[in-house]
């Protein structure tokens, strides 16, 4: 190891922005001893936003970028070669932008009333009565469909209708954290059928030669099991909660027309399908809002605030998680097999397992290290609200729901314990097909 003085810089500052995602609740309760409406408040509510934690950081590592190498470096004809703007440029923001775009349009009135819908009809099948039934086929199905609409998608989603159908109404604190670390877990691993839809997967499949069918059959059905045994363990587990028929909340205002959710699922597919090219789905997602205003009288209000705020979370991980390299690449390389599975789910819980993933494709590894890397980054991703990218999407619409405190990560570690144990048992011992 020999980092440079920025690199130094860069992970100093990424410890303390993760030292920070664990004080959000702090700054929160510190915010309301001040008067509403002071200065003090509006800082300390700043700093506990848990979304624009890596987002504050990261401008700071860019301002010392700036002092030490210079804002923007030329030569001498006039071709920007270093500097902060150079720096910033050479980074890869498709994925904030991409999770951005779609956090949107998931979030779409017609959109969850077509995925409500497809869940009821699931849950209808199950051979588990009322609610419950109802609760597994969300945390069943949800996080599934992220295979095939990319994670963040399946994210935004099954945690709206959490929301809607079960954070809304009078359920413990102890059941809203288990169920928010079952969504966590269920959505990284849940994500693995196919090799385009899981950030960490997406990140060495070209490189690796990963496709559909190997994704399917040596992690595919694997994660399927551990979605389906979490699931059903939690339910199990709060069974009295859980108890009773099930009353889902009619949709409120004017009912969608089957063109208007078409074109939805038209936006949706055209964005997967160009997840890698930022310039083009971007233009979509201009076309988008446009479509949006003009059928807005069947729309909701658009949750670009809350999308944002996870894209603005993203940008700053990359951008800070792109200084971590240096230590990251020789620990990993240096592991065995076993170290590497558990040591991956480990380091997932303190960066993003997309990051890793690819500083691991950096190192000449073995296939069975491959393997091992990325099945413990996938059953790490719901350890913490940086683990997986989708997480900060679920965390800002469920966060609303567990009190002025907010989500603790404390609490979120806890509760995906158990079905983070599920999917390293699954991904361990069940043999690829």
């Amino acid at each position: 190891m020999n980092p440079t003085t920025i690199q130094i810089i860069g992970t100093v500052l990424f410890a303390c922005a993760v030292i920070h995602t664990f004080l959000v609740s702090k700054f929160e309760h510190l915010a309301h001893k001040y008067p509403e409406g002071s200065i003090g408040e509006n800082v300390f509510h700043f700093l506990g936003e848990v979304e624009a934690v890596f987002g504050m950081w990261a401008g700071l590592f860019i301002i010392c970028y700036s002092v030490s190498a210079g804002f923007t470096v030329y030569d001498e004809d006039h071709n920007l070669i270093g500097g902060a703007v150079h720096f910033l440029e050479s980074l890869n923001f498709t994925e904030p932008a991409f999770v951005f775009v779609i956090m949107c349009m998931a979030g779409t009135k017609p959109v969850i009333q077509l995925a409500k819908k497809a869940i009821v009809i699931v849950g209808k099948l199950l051979p588990i009565p009322g609610k419950m039934g109802f609760y597994v086929a969300i945390l069943i199905v949800g996080p599934l469909l992220g295979s095939f609409i990319t994670e963040p998608a399946a994210m935004t989603v099954t945690a709206l209708i959490l929301l809607k159908e079960f954070y809304s109404r009078e359920m413990s604190v102890k059941f809203r954290y288990a169920t928010l670390g079952l969504l966590f877990v269920n959505v990284s691993i849940g994500g693995t059928l196919t090799h385009f839809a899981a950030p960490p997967v997406l990140m060495v499949a070209g490189k690796w030669g990963w496709g559909m069918s190997f994704m399917m059959t040596h992690f595919g059905y694997k994660s399927a099991i551990a979605v389906v045994v979490s699931t059903l363990a939690i339910a199990f587990m709060f069974k009295k909660e859980l108890s009773g028929p099930m009353e889902v909340s009619a949709d409120t205002g004017r009912k969608t027309p089957w063109w208007i959710t078409a074109f939805h699922i038209v936006f949706l597919a055209l964005v997967v399908m160009t997840a890698h090219h930022m310039v083009f789905f971007l233009g979509l997602f201009l076309f988008f809002l446009g479509f949006a205003v003009v059928t807005q009288e069947y729309q909701e209000v658009l949750k670009l605030k809350e999308s944002l705020l996870v894209g603005f979370f993203l940008g700053g991980l990359v951008v800070l998680g792109s200084q971590q390299a240096w230590w990251l690449q020789d620990l990993l390389a240096s592991m065995g097999d076993i170290t590497l599975y558990l040591g991956a789910t480990g380091l997932t819980a303190i960066t993003d397992n997309a990051a890793l993933t690819y500083l691991g494709s950096l190192v000449e590894l073995s296939d069975s290290a491959k393997y091992y890397l990325v099945a413990g980054a996938v059953a790490g991703g719901g350890l913490t609200v940086i683990a997986n990218a989708p997480n900060p999407a679920g965390f800002g619409i469920l966060k609303a729901a567990f009190g002025a405190d907010g989500i603790s990560p404390v609490g979120l570690l806890k509760s995906a314990l158990f079905p983070t144990f599920i999917a390293l048992i699954c991904l361990q011992f069940l043999p690829s097909l």
